[in-house]
């Protein structure tokens, strides 16, 4: 990407006035994240990340495989009131169950520790957001993972129901229990925090957002619009990585659905921010383009997640300012 073209794309973002669409016509954009790296005053946070999105994909492969979890020894359990071996065979089965999600909700503090570090990077250097985008790819491309992880982990995280479950009888039995817990069980105090995490539908992406909230009121000295300018601009550099003919030709099916979810990902983040909002007529992230993006390109059976994501974990979709024409998109 020449700085040229930095220019004219944070210039067209930051264009109220003008149609997003219209704006980027125009522009040819191509980030190569397989190729992007840190440079030296990058690369700590740059290998911080890396061990994190290592632990998030493990989690992520955990959690495919948590399927029925303890369902059937909770069952058994139920059954067998009496019969003091098997609670104790089947409750040593939930203990293990709950270690899982104690390691997930671990996970998401740490994401929510690194997000602001990673923000700072991207929104407080002195560039226009593109340049410094540009500047910053390999710090850019972990951000973006770390988004594509939080929508995989919650769409996984809906279709198991086994895992809240799981987490409501360990409760039971550990606050009905007069013993003393074991040192490997986690404390009831703990599991009283760990419900919030738990009881959310999206709680990694909550995770992002909360961390995403706390960077802009931390830091008032830094403009939102640093914050919001950046998000626009790695919303619009998502699509055109998927819109544009000469993009798309050199992605897989894999590649164009993770900058799909980032760009979902990135919009749901402006939208929690921005006083605006996403949805409103004069937003530069040009939901209309967003939706219809969505609807062309991603794979059937994640088209509805990415649309669910943005009806239900955004926050101005319903407010009066928003365009008819924009709530109509998502009947």
């Amino acid at each position: 990407m020449t700085g040229g073209k930095c220019s004219d794309l944070v210039r067209a973002v930051l264009r109220s006035h003008e149609s997003p669409d219209q704006s980027f016509n125009d522009l040819k954009i191509f980030i190569d994240f397989e190729q992007a790296l840190p440079d030296e005053a990058q690369l700590q946070l740059f290998n911080l990340l890396e061990k994190l999105l290592k632990n998030a994909e493990e989690a992520l492969e955990d959690l495919n495989n948590y399927q029925a979890g303890a369902s059937t020894e909770i069952r058994l359990s139920i059954q067998n009131p009496n019969d003091q071996g098997l609670q104790e065979k089947y409750f040593a089965i939930v203990k293990e169950c709950v270690g899982r999600l104690h390691s997930y909700y671990t996970l998401s503090q740490r994401i929510e520790q690194s997000v602001p570090l990673l923000l700072w990077e991207l929104c407080s250097g002195p560039l226009p957001p593109a340049e410094q985008i540009d500047s910053c790819q390999a710090l850019c491309k972990q951000l973006a993972r770390l988004i594509d992880f939080s929508l995989q982990f919650d769409s996984v995280k809906m279709k198991t129901p086994s895992l809240q479950n799981d987490f409501s009888y360990y409760r039971r039995v550990v606050s009905r229990s007069a013993q003393p817990l074991d040192s490997d069980m986690i404390s009831l105090e703990t599991t009283n925090i760990m419900s919030l995490f738990i009881a959310k539908s999206t709680p990694m992406l909550c995770s992002i957002t909360s961390s995403v909230i706390a960077f802009v009121q931390t830091h008032p000295d830094l403009p939102v619009s640093n914050t919001t300018d950046t998000l626009a601009t790695v919303v619009h550099v998502c699509r055109l990585m998927v819109e544009r003919e000469e993009n798309w030709r050199r992605l897989c099916e894999k590649s164009r659905l993770f900058w799909l979810r980032v760009m979902v990902g990135a919009v749901i983040l402006f939208d929690h921010i921005d006083d605006g909002g996403a949805f409103r007529a004069d937003s530069p992230i040009g939901m209309k383009s967003v939706v219809e993006l969505i609807r062309a390109d991603a794979p059937e059976a994640e088209r509805e997640n990415l649309l669910n994501a943005l009806r239900y974990t955004t926050k101005h979709l319903n407010d009066t300012i928003t365009p008819k024409s924009i709530r109509s998109l998502f009947v």
